[in-house]
């Protein structure tokens, strides 16, 4: 499938600066385009790699376009070139259309479970008594759903998901391959020197417009539920412990990890790595980089680094002093010696001044 430049150019509204027959055929990062591709550069910064780009095509900025008067390649000019971009990579690469609604003869699907319109089961897939889902879903390859779990519409679980029971998903939430909700809780008590199991008989709520990467964990509540807010985005191997309740709109990086009994607010962003100790609470808007390690409540909005976590201008001031750690050392190393230097030049004169007191009281 190819457009021309004119084509998009009309499609999505966007002024032309260059050739206007280029025809495209693909998507490519600036680096990697060809004359065939169409690709885009949203900062200033990116002028140098647009001009030495090959892409037959850029999405780019007002401001940019400017910037590039003779750029090889066709200028697309628009407000917001990713959007865009975005938009256009699906013409050229449409989508994967969704099978026939229906359910595999090869899933095992109890009678006792109610799935609403137009879903799709597919093969190796197992539906417990109890369960709920409601219209347009569709449950991958080797999923698992427990007993009296409940989905909401246009929910996405995709290959060898598990649900364990009691598990509850709201509208729109799309589970990634080998994710775990509703295992039990990492709850001990110790006594008489054997570690025993605290039972977990709470739950997983999971509310609207919810992302969860692949092999993402989370566990359900000792009594009431560990609670993901609406629109949170959760990366790969992402793990939620018993009685998290996380808020609205969250984005959360690859290996994430969170101890019993988190609680953040709205908007709230991690990096990667980043490990939250029990019973703290992040507050709304807080960014937390990569790695950062949280020993105690942080209040919001702010940004935060390092372990234990500190405030971005700590954090940095404290870089800083930890990079003149070599030259410290060397002028330490200086200074011990001159002081032992100093010590030996000051035995030897107190050795003299006692021995000019011992002879005077000899003449004496």
């Amino acid at each position: 499938m190819s457009f021309s430049c004119k084509d998009l150019s009309e499609q999505f509204q966007a002024r032309m600066q260059g050739p206007t027959d280029r025809f495209l055929s693909d998507v490519a990062p600036l680096d990697e385009a060809t004359e065939a591709h169409l690709s885009f550069a949203e900062s200033k910064r990116q002028v140098a790699a647009v001009r030495q780009s090959a892409a037959g095509a850029v999405l780019v900025q007002p401001e940019l376009a400017e910037l590039l008067p003779d750029c090889p390649s066709t200028l697309l000019i628009v407000d917001d070139p990713q959007q865009v971009f975005i938009q256009a990579m699906l013409l050229f690469r449409p989508s994967v259309q969704r099978p026939a609604a229906g359910i595999s003869e090869k899933a095992i699907v109890s009678p006792e479970a109610q799935l609403g319109a137009d879903c799709i089961v597919h093969p190796g897939a197992i539906i417990a008594a109890g369960v709920v889902i409601g219209d347009r879903c569709e449950i991958g390859p080797g999923v698992v759903i427990g007993e009296n779990c409940r989905l909401g519409d246009d929910c996405t679980l995709y290959s060898y998901a598990v649900l364990y029971p009691n598990v509850e998903i709201r509208n729109r939430v799309i589970i990634h391959a080998h994710a775990v909700l509703g295992a039990d809780g990492f709850g001990y008590r110790f006594a008489q020197g054997v570690l025993h199991k605290i039972p977990h008989t709470g739950k997983v709520v999971i509310e609207d417009d919810v992302e969860i990467g692949a092999s993402a964990t989370i566990d359900r509540a000792m009594i009431g539920a560990t609670v993901i807010g609406q629109g949170t985005k959760l990366d790969n191997q992402v793990m939620i412990a018993h009685n998290c309740k996380i808020g609205r709109h969250n984005a959360f990086a690859s290996q994430v990890g969170l101890a019993g009994s988190v609680t953040t607010g709205d908007y709230v962003q991690m990096g990667g790595q980043v490990g939250i100790a029990n019973h703290c609470h992040i507050g709304d808007q807080v960014k937390l980089g990569g790695k950062a390690g949280v020993m105690d409540d942080l209040p919001g909005p702010g940004i935060y680094h390092g372990i234990p976590a500190l405030s971005e201008r700590e954090a940095m001031k404290n870089h800083l002093n930890s990079r003149k750690i070599p030259q410290i050392r060397e002028q330490l190393k200086s200074l011990t010696k001159q002081v032992a230097v100093l010590e030996s030049r000051l035995a030897a004169l107190s050795a003299e001044e006692t021995q000019k007191h011992s002879s005077h009281r000899k003449a004496a």
